[in-house]
């Protein structure tokens, strides 16, 4: 256990470290030599078709990511983002309208929510998962109350089963935010199958990235598909004749192409993802760490993707020091809550209105777990957290 020095005074002491030469946090240089040559051709290919703008690559791409997901029609974008905003414009989501989610996320989440000029409403997270905490909902429903929109944080999924149970009683509709959750599975069914929507985000540091930014609907319900294809290309099924306002939010044929060579891979990476967290824990176990840092766990109902693999300490700023000097990277997601972003001042939230959302912020810290993460960088990893607690 750890002595009765502080933490700054063992940091003091600590002049050495044993984790190794530095390592990037995220590294896609290495998935990107696996398939250079496939994905090298896949372009050339676009390049000497022509077609940019949607078309063959993108249906192509829709088409094979609806079948893996187990959905019946996928809409693609031009950002995760614009994936959010576009499902709560096609369920007419806005002024005097209210969305109930998380505070604690990215800010895209809520974002989407104010952009149409309705109101976010917060419900806390578990602090277990991070996600929004299905015994917290039903209290914030109200006759305003319009979609529910629940985050599947860092890869895991969000129990939907009691979200979903509360929804159906009020008939309020439910929008999966999946971005950093593609291939997450609860109860043994694909994320963004339980809601009216699911969205995904394709940015480079997702667990399926493309070359830039992209995005994707999925749904099953086809008239909500057709309506977001009308939506996604200005409001328009055909040219210079406009049904809806909509925005102009394609997904490029070039990110298609690249996102088409990368989907059959994906799941022999999500597995890695997973072995790296079962090391983790292990690695964490062995040193004894269990009192000191709190590791990510995946609930029973959960087939957990690990976008990001993250652990909670009290000691988080000074742990996250300790492991820069070392060469260890790190990233905190997210700083800050939601509520108390300025963006959302007008809201009039103050702090210790969300606390679980606001502890996380100040104790989350994500390690590094990308597929290609090699294990002894993991134990240098852990080693020099053990390290940090007088191990």
């Amino acid at each position: 256990m750890q002595n009765s020095s502080s933490v700054v005074d063992f940091e003091q002491k600590s002049s050495t470290c044993t984790a190794g030469p530095a390592f990037p946090f995220l590294d896609l240089k290495a998935q990107f030599a696996s398939i250079r040559d496939e994905v090298t051709a896949r372009v050339l290919s676009v390049l000497n078709s022509q077609q940019f703008i949607l078309g063959p690559e993108v249906e192509s791409f829709e088409k094979e990511i609806a079948a893996w997901n187990s959905s019946q029609s996928a809409v693609a974008c031009a950002s995760g983002s614009d994936a959010l905003l576009l499902t709560l414009m096609a369920l007419e989501i806005g002024p005097g309208d209210e969305v109930i989610t998380t505070p604690f996320s990215f800010v895209a989440t809520v974002g989407c929510i104010a952009r149409l000029g309705a109101k976010p409403v917060f419900v806390d997270i578990d602090p277990d998962t991070f996600n929004l905490h299905p015994v917290r909902l039903e209290g914030a429903i109200t006759s305003a109350t319009r979609a529910i929109l629940p985050v599947h944080l860092f890869g895991c999924p969000v129990d939907l089963d009691p979200i979903l149970k509360v929804a159906s009683a009020n008939s309020i509709p439910v929008v999966e935010d999946a971005a950093q959750a593609i291939g997450a599975r609860s109860h043994d069914r694909a994320v963004g199958n339980f809601g009216a929507m699911g969205c995904f985000s394709f940015f480079p540091s997702k667990n399926l990235g493309c070359a830039g930014d992209g995005g994707l609907v999925v749904t099953n319900d086809q008239i909500l598909a057709d309506r977001l294809r009308i939506l996604r290309s200005h409001g328009s099924r055909k040219r210079y004749s406009y049904e809806l306002v909509g925005m102009n939010s394609r997904l490029d044929a070039l990110q298609a192409a690249i996102l088409r060579v990368k989907l059959p891979h994906l799941n022999k990476w999500t597995e890695a993802r997973r072995r790296n967290a079962e090391n983790y824990a292990a690695l964490f176990s062995e040193f004894g760490l269990g009192n000191e840092v709190r590791i990510s766990k995946a609930p029973e109902h959960a087939y957990h993707v690990f976008n990001q693999f993250t652990i909670r300490t009290p000691n988080r700023d000074a742990l996250r020091s300790h492991l820069s000097a070392c060469g260890i990277p790190t990233q905190i997601y997210y700083p800050s809550p939601l509520h108390l972003q300025p963006a959302f001042a007008y809201l009039g939230h103050r702090p210790g209105d969300y606390p679980e959302s606001e502890r996380a912020c100040q104790e989350a810290l994500s390690l590094p777990i990308y597929p290609e993460l090699p294990s002894e960088q993991q134990v240098g990893v852990v080693r020099a957290i053990a390290q940090f607690f007088g191990r």
